[in-house]
Order: structure tokens, then C-alpha cells, then sequence
């Protein structure tokens, strides 16, 4: 029906972004239950903003539907959260002495690939058992400057969407002022 207000929204387990931070939540709890003490308060955050992460793709898909006002905000909160677990996985390497991989490695680059590749947060946990902690962390760190860019590029998508189609105000008053013929 074209005369609709509020659309149906986003699927946004098919969202490329909503599957690349499943992807960073699962290995990222994987990673503190394995490196971090749960008494440590870095375990719980990093856990949380992952979660954030996940769960405002979410949340902003789905409110999307009605107001692009609030997609913006959630799925920019997300990315935010995002990039906060980003410098805690930075932290964690910086603190230890860790290697940051360079970002032209090899190691980034087939990191990059796989995280093209597959968007199967077991086949990531799965590498993640068999590697030190090292690994791990930059292997993230990689994964979440994909979600990076893809979220980025869904927040591009709602604001040229609502530059085309307007607001759910608009929305209203053109469906309103159709059915009383004027």
C-alpha cells in the first residue's frame, strides 16, 4: 500500500552491520571469558558495549519504521559503542605490551578477507579457541572497523531515505489531506 505511514522498517538480521556485530558480541564474550577476570570491571563493559553495539542495530532498524529521527540516534549509539570496545580492545593490547597489528599487515589484510567472508559467529569463535589472546583482540579490532564502515553506510542510507521520503509528520499529513481529497 503506498499510502502507508508507517512502513514495514528493516529486517535487520539481514542488515550486513546487525550480522558483523553478532559476530564482534559472541567473539568478544568469548574473549573476556577466556582473557579477562570476570572480577575485573573491563569484562563486564567490554561485554556491555558489545551487546549496545548488537542490540541498537536492533532497536534503530525497528523504530526506523516510524521515525528516522530515532533510527539515526540508535544506530549512531550503536556505532558509539562500538567504537568504545574498540579502544578497550586497543587498551587491552597497549597495557599488556601486545602488538597492534598495522593496517597494512598481512595479518589485517586476511583478517579483512575473513571478515568479508563469512558472518558466522561460531566460525570466528571457533579460530578464537585455538589463538592467543594477542590474536584475538586484533582480530577483533579488524572485525569492528567493518562494522565501523558498515554502519556508516546504513546511517548514509536512513538520512538519504528520509531526505526522499520525509518524516513520519509528513507522512501523516500527506495521507490525511489525500483521503479528505484535497
Amino acid at each position: 500500500m503506498a499510502d502507508r505511514i508507517i512502513s514495514q522498517g528493516n529486517n535487520y538480521e539481514t542488515l550486513l552491520s546487525y550480522k558483523k556485530a553478532v559476530v564482534i558480541y559472541d567473539l568478544t564474550y568469548h574473549f573476556c571469558s577466556r582473557f579477562i577476570d570476570k572480577r575485573d570491571r573491563t569484562y563486564d563493559q567490554m561485554i556491555q558495549a558489545a551487546r549496545s553495539g548488537k542490540q541498537n542495530i536492533v532497536e534503530g532498524a525497528v523504530d526506523g519504521a516510524s521515525s528516522c529521527e530515532m533510527a539515526l540516534k540508535l544506530i549512531n549509539v550503536s556505532r558509539g559503542s562500538l567504537r568504545e570496545l574498540h579502544e578497550d580492545y586497543k587498551d587491552y593490547l597497549r597495557v599488556r605490551g601486545l602488538q597492534l597489528w598495522g593496517a597494512d599487515s598481512e595479518e589485517v589484510a586476511a583478517m579483512r578477507k575473513l571478515g568479508v567472508a563469512s558472518d558466522d559467529p561460531n566460525y570466528f569463535v571457533g579460530l578464537a579457541q585455538t589463538r592467543s589472546d594477542e590474536v584475538v583482540a586484533n582480530m577483533a579490532i579488524v572485525l569492528l572497523c567493518q562494522a565501523d564502515t558498515l554502519i556508516k553506510k546504513y546511517l548514509d542510507y536512513i538520512e538519504e531515505k528520509f531526505r526522499k521520503e520525509g518524516g513520519i509528520k509528513e507522512k501523516m499529513y500527506a495521507v490525511r489531506t489525500k483521503e479528505r481529497g484535497y
